[in-house]
């Protein structure tokens, strides 16, 4: 997420998490995963989304983490 939001608002030295939340959905095989960041709201102040894991195969989800970024004022 953190890559999501600078690629969005460029380069900002003092972006830092103010909630991270993660909700394991099932057990996942074992391998590598992949993570799919959205951006649900951007502003100048907060940024908030989800990432979504999945196995790298494909398939359902196995966790989902709710984050939220504070912004710089500039």
């Amino acid at each position: 997420f953190y890559v999501a939001v600078l690629a969005s608002v460029g380069p900002q030295a003092q972006a830092v998490t103010t909630n991270l939340s993660i909700n394991f959905l099932r057990r996942p095989r074992l391998g590598d995963l992949v993570g799919e960041a959205r951006i649900a709201k951007l502003g100048r102040r907060l940024a908030a989304g989800d990432v979504l894991l999945r196995p790298a195969e494909g398939g359902e989800p196995v966790a989902q983490a709710l984050v939220t970024y504070a912004l710089p004022t500039a």
